[in-house]
């Protein structure tokens, strides 16, 4: 699906987005879907579109066909022997949960423990051509009504951007996402950024550098979002326990699931560290279930939740997500709550396979 404005950040530029959708069926024909939202080359994780493919088709697949699931929980353990690939197992399991919570007649959000009829919706910026640029850029989504923003940063484009547009937007809540950008090297220059009342910075440091996170949060006052670190609830637990951030960024495909994103939640409520539910440039499938996440109640802060029309043309799903004064509803139908377009599915599919068969 290509993308309606380039998204750039400090790693790489997209111009399109390749995901893998995924249908199950029951013995009944009721079906559920999920999505894999790994990308198509390894600079977010290790995972990409192929190398998911790959373990599910060979692997994952065929632990699920033909048996009796009582509950989508049981996945988790299913899959326990497969080492890693959190997108490829989530992607299975929250197919499953759609199509578990159209057989009880509930919805995703009420399943999982939701409490809330809507969400406050945030957006990303991604890395412009110059703090002009930026800050029209920002001016516009602050204009549909987005309730924050959070902005891509990178050395030689941080301080540079985020002070005009602290100047232009003074009581905007603002964030900075660096996904892994700076070395604790950068530490004093990391402080400056406590002059500009961010809500938070995300993935200042490498993934793998829990420690060096808990150093740097004793040294800034802004909190300390950690998203690529957090693949697994045992991450979360590790990173409270160090001291790392203040706050976790959660996306299901980068933790394995929604179970597991649930076990993050409830730990993070019990500890104290504020939540928000990140977006990874996903069709309205995979909005759909982030949007039931982001009604639990210790989602606090606003997600990457954006509108279906911010990054597409036309999405894969009716109606398709939209944002009114800021908020976002959450579906409230059997399963993720929306009707899946298959005729757009078939004008965008490249490749597909059918299991069994």
């Amino acid at each position: 699906m290509g993308l309606k404005t380039p998204f750039s950040n400090s790693l790489t530029t997209l111009r399109s987005r390749d995901l893998i959708l995924v249908e199950v069926w029951d013995q009944d024909g009721r079906t559920g879907w999920g999505e894999c939202v790994a990308f198509s080359s390894p600079w977010y994780t290790e995972e990409t579109v192929g190398t998911a493919w790959h373990v599910m088709e060979s692997f994952l697949v065929p632990r699920l066909l033909g048996e009796t699931i009582d509950h989508p929980e049981e996945i988790r353990e299913r899959f326990a022997a497969i080492r890693r690939n959190p997108m490829a197992k989530a992607a299975l399991e929250g197919a499953v949960w759609d199509l578990w919570c159209k057989e009880s007649d509930r919805s995703l959000s009420q399943s999982l423990g939701g409490t809330r009829e809507r969400v406050e919706a945030g957006v990303a910026v991604g890395v412009q051509g110059s703090p002009a640029e930026m800050i029209d850029q920002v001016r516009r989504r602050v204009e549909e009504g987005y309730r924050r923003i959070k902005v891509k940063i990178r050395p030689g484009a941080d301080i540079e951007v985020i002070a005009p547009i602290r100047e232009a937007f003074p009581d905007l809540p603002l964030m900075a996402d660096a996904n892994s950008a700076y070395t604790l090297e950068d530490l004093d220059y990391l402080r400056r950024l406590d002059e500009f009342r961010l809500l938070m910075v995300e993935q200042p440091l490498d993934a793998d550098d829990l420690v060096d996170h808990a150093r740097l949060q004793e040294r800034m006052e802004t909190a300390i979002c950690l998203d690529e670190s957090i693949t697994s609830f045992d991450d979360a637990r590790r990173a409270a326990d160090l001291g790392s951030c203040q706050v976790i960024n959660v996306k299901p495909g980068r933790v394995g699931g929604l179970a597991e994103a649930k076990r993050i939640h409830d730990l993070c409520v019990e500890r104290g560290i504020r939540l928000w539910c990140g977006g990874m440039l996903e069709s309205g499938i995979s909005r759909a279930h982030n949007l039931a996440l982001a009604s639990l109640p210790g989602f606090t802060l606003p997600g990457d939740l954006s509108a279906s029309s911010r990054h597409w043309d036309r999405d894969v799903i009716i109606p398709e997500a939209t944002v009114d004064q800021g908020w976002i509803h959450v579906p409230r139908d059997p399963g993720i709550g929306v009707k899946v377009d298959r005729e757009r599915i078939a004008e965008v599919r490249v490749q597909s396979r059918r299991f069994p068969g």
